[in-house]
């Protein structure tokens, strides 16, 4: 069901409205109504198996998170390219071997650590607008959505500047 103002402008200007076929792009149009007149669908009667249930919102929503997480963090890249867990430098003055978790000065490239550590908070500022989003219902104790706006927003202001911050060491002269 469209929004109140939607049902406003359809149900005003259904009649002085010209219909869609009409004020469609002609390429589009050709390409909506080709295929179809000489191809026909096949008729199937498909029924879903009755012990199949839908999944929860929750579950949807860990899943979509997950997922999320995967691609910022550069999972795809991780598989192909195969990149050190972390990498290492050795000191100038004592000759001592230091870990290093970001790869500096290529923009384009990662370590395995960094990019979990970015994706972690991209997820946290995600996160922190869920809770702030979820503070604004009426329905919640002023307590609660008291602590949903507090977490959500240093949630996500850690995850502005610890990502600035990265930045700042993966691109040294970024912003300077």
């Amino acid at each position: 069901m469209p929004p109140k103002s939607e049902q406003a402008t359809a149900a005003g200007a259904g009649a002085s409205q010209p219909s869609d076929q009409g004020s469609m792009d002609p390429f589009f149009h050709l390409l909506r109504i080709l295929p179809y007149s000489f191809l026909r669908p096949p008729r199937t009667r498909l029924k879903l198996p009755s012990s199949l249930a839908l999944p929860s919102p929750m579950t949807v929503f860990s899943l979509v998170l997950l997922t999320y997480f995967a691609v910022v963090s550069g999972l795809v890249y991780d598989v192909i390219v195969e990149p050190p867990g972390i990498g290492s430098t050795q000191d100038h003055f004592t000759g001592t071997v230091r870990p290093v978790v970001f790869l500096p000065g290529r923009v384009n490239g990662q370590y395995i650590i960094e990019g979990l550590s970015s994706g972690f908070m991209f997820v946290l500022g995600g996160v922190g607008l869920i809770l702030m989003d979820l503070a604004l219902d009426r329905n919640r104790a002023r307590s609660v959505r008291i602590s949903f706006a507090s977490f959500g927003i240093s949630a996500v202001v850690i995850a502005y500047l610890m990502s600035m911050l990265f930045i700042r060491i993966k691109i040294p002269a970024y912003l300077s």
